[in-house]
């Protein structure tokens, strides 16, 4: 199951852990991604304050926690290959994982069907 933030950031829960992404719509409005700058594993991130940097071609932007916890692994790949983020957003091009702080935050976000009423999809 995803959700998704009104930021573009998108989760998929593994139990306790929040895997964490920017959506195929957001990966749409940068353009080709150049740069991503990810938080350190070990870090607490909290829901809405920034968590990661992106810059593509466009513009530069940071990424938001929608949930607050412990960053407990970050995607290394995309430190090489930030493309990956553009080809796979939902998928290889995840960001972080969270150890989740407080649960109850999930439901603050979206489903799929609001995300999509959101964008105006």
């Amino acid at each position: 199951m995803m959700k998704f933030s009104k930021d573009h950031e998108w989760v998929r829960l593994e139990g306790d852990v929040a895997v964490v992404g920017i959506t195929n719509y957001a990966q749409g409005a940068l353009g080709d991604i150049v740069f991503v700058e990810l938080p350190e594993t070990g870090k607490q991130v909290s829901q809405g304050k920034q968590a990661a940097v992106v810059e593509s071609v466009k513009a530069a932007s940071d990424v938001y926690a929608p949930l607050s916890g412990e960053v407990i692994a970050v995607n290394d790949n995309l430190k090489n290959d930030p493309s990956l983020i553009n080809s796979s957003p939902e998928d290889t091009g995840w960001f972080f994982k969270v150890k989740l702080s407080n649960k109850a935050e999930l439901d603050g976000l979206m489903d799929a069907t609001a995300y999509k009423k959101h964008t105006g999809e």
